[in-house]
């Protein structure tokens, strides 16, 4: 089991990334909550994994708090949510904020995240309302690569992030171009509209 990597940071887009550690390139899938936090290409950088080993692939996520990556754990034993929902809910919202929305069983808050209807919000509510207690009261208590601003390509990069985050092609172009005034990063992009969404 993969746990831990330290490295240099080689590439970022949403959803994935790549770490060198020790002359090894390790491909990871990410939420942006890990991207918002993540350093420079070229710099040092250390994330705690989840190795998921299926049939056909094996899959390393990588968070930067240990809250995220026992969030995202928990959300893998959910009826009905895998990888990328698990992925779309960590983006869409911190752990303080999911916790909140469980606790206070805000339903409407989680159906605004890409793939999540009104039946598997409830479901959210009910399943880890137990859950939240041992995973996240500890952390409560206690980006893509950035395209350089005012190009096309970073609004084309926070695009394409929010479609990989589930998001359909013409509602990412939407949200993005809203969020864009030219001189903002993806990575800011990004932020913005998944706020307009689900605002805090």
């Amino acid at each position: 089991m993969i746990g831990r990597l330290r490295g240099q940071l080689v590439h970022k887009q949403p959803p994935r990334l790549m770490l060198d550690v020790g002359g090894v390139g390790y491909e990871l899938e990410a939420p942006m909550s890990t991207f918002y936090e993540l350093p420079a290409v070229g710099e040092t950088v250390t994330l705690i994994t989840h190795l998921a080993v299926r049939e056909d692939a094996q899959v390393l996520y990588g968070f930067v708090r240990e809250s995220d990556r026992a969030l995202f754990r928990n959300l893998l034993k959910v009826t009905g949510v895998g990888a990328r929902m698990a992925l779309a809910i960590l983006s869409g919202m911190d752990a303080a904020r999911f916790a909140q929305c469980v606790e206070y069983e805000d339903v409407a808050a989680l159906t605004k995240l890409p793939g999540i209807g009104k039946k598997t919000a409830q479901r959210l509510v009910v399943e880890m309302r137990d859950r939240l207690g041992a995973t996240l009261t500890p952390a409560l208590a206690g980006a893509a690569g950035e395209s350089a601003p005012g190009t096309d390509q970073a609004l084309a990069d926070a695009v394409s992030a929010l479609v990989a985050l589930g998001f359909r092609p013409a509602d990412a172009t939407r949200m993005a171009r809203a969020a864009d005034d030219g001189a903002k990063t993806s990575e800011e992009i990004i932020r913005l509209a998944l706020r307009s969404v689900n605002p805090a």
